[in-house]
């Protein structure tokens, strides 16, 4: 079951990060592209050379289209392809100034509230989301500019966090071991003890 569960989170990170690739190459693109606009539209460039400065912006050299609305639904759904990963291998933002001096056993049962809680965060995302996605579905919403449909991105954010609610519901299952049987089953980095 481990094995599932990571593979499904090493997956998801891997589409999020192939994802959140494309857009940085995407934005860098479009910065150049908007600064190469702006140079060939320059006084300078067009005394000097308005034929080759036409016909570079006929290329349509320029900022990428819907740059903006394209880094927005891209970055919300690669964030809900990293949870999983974030969730089975305990990277979330901890404090341990605390709860280093207690015993283990604590620990264990403080680890179990602690996924609970994420769990049931992350259950009433994925359940808004659904509820988000209907609403933009019902009304035809689209983007300003690309006028793609709004529920497209929904869709894809509750695809990555359904995963997170299975793998969260995983660890609780895990950490409710770990804390009546007083062993670690999972250890920092996401890999089985067994």
């Amino acid at each position: 079951m481990h094995s599932v569960m990571m593979t499904v989170s090493r997956g998801l990170a891997m589409v999020g990060g192939i994802v959140l690739s494309a857009l940085i190459l995407m934005t860098c693109v479009s910065i150049l592209g908007r600064h190469a606009s702006a140079a060939l539209n320059s006084d300078l460039v067009q005394t000097l050379a308005p034929g080759l400065a036409a016909w570079m912006l006929g290329l349509g050299l320029g900022p990428i289209y819907g740059d903006y609305e394209l880094t927005e639904l891209g970055m919300g759904f690669a964030v809900f392809c990293f949870l999983p990963l974030c969730q089975i291998t305990s990277g979330h933002a901890r404090v341990d100034i605390f709860t280093s001096f207690l015993h283990d056993t604590t620990n264990r049962w403080l680890r179990l509230i602690i996924e609970v809680i994420f769990l049931g965060a992350i259950a009433l995302i994925a359940w808004r989301l659904s509820i988000g996605m209907s609403s933009r579905m019902r009304t035809g919403q689209t983007t300003y500019l690309l006028e793609w449909p709004v529920w497209w991105p929904y869709a894809a954010c509750m695809v990555a966090a359904s995963a997170a609610v299975i793998v969260a519901l995983y660890m609780v299952y895990v950490r409710m071991l770990e804390a009546v049987t007083g062993a670690d089953i999972i250890g920092e980095g996401g890999e089985s003890e067994h």
